[in-house]
């Protein structure tokens, strides 16, 4: 490759992973997945028949309806942890009270596996806070000659707040002219 060799797009895959990697990130992603998948067993077990050779085992009980009631609405807290991230408190308290009540209603909870993702779901839930914007400085210029996005040398912040405590002023000169690597700062020798 040279210097003259044009540089090429980023895939469509990259493209897509990003979109989603910078989705991902303003949200509680992992706990809408940990919800969304605690609520498919919660709901699936009642209704399931399992086949051991000739033998039909139904986990089916009168709490089936109460079962996929749960299950559906750990799914749509999930979704909603997504979607509606400003809920997430809401949706992570509503989580871990339906997981406690899918203990008892549910073939404890799920066999245990959709309780746990529940509970650490709503757990997840209420523990992610979003994060901050990155606050820029009003002398920082987005040039092509300052590319990181740092302020160039020779840009003079004009804001008081981010002035120079002491502003340096020039060199005294000694006694037998020389300058002695003292500097004057407010009326006060400084060196």
């Amino acid at each position: 490759m040279s210097a003259e060799t044009p540089v090429q797009s980023a895939g469509t895959f990259t493209r897509l992973r990003l979109r989603f990697r910078d989705w991902r990130g303003t949200r509680p992603f992992w706990a809408g997945l940990f919800t969304l998948l605690g609520g498919i067993p919660i709901a699936y077990f009642p209704y399931a028949t399992l086949k051991l050779g000739h033998m039909s085992l139904a986990m089916a009980t009168t709490a089936g309806a109460g079962s996929l009631i749960i299950g559906v609405l750990l799914v749509t807290l999930g979704l909603t942890m997504w979607f509606q991230s400003a809920t997430r408190v809401f949706a992570g308290v509503a989580t871990i009270l339906l997981a406690l009540v899918s203990l008892v209603v549910s073939n404890i909870g799920g066999f245990l596996i959709g309780f746990l993702l529940a509970l650490v779901g709503g757990a997840l839930a209420l523990s992610w806070a979003p994060g901050e914007p990155p606050v820029e400085a009003e002398g920082e210029r987005h040039g092509a000659d300052a590319p990181t996005g740092e302020a160039a040398p020779d840009d003079t912040l004009h804001d008081p707040a981010v002035a120079p405590r002491f502003p340096a002023a020039s060199l005294e000169k000694g006694e037998d002219g020389e300058a002695d690597g003292a500097r004057v700062t407010g009326g006060h020798r400084v060196g």
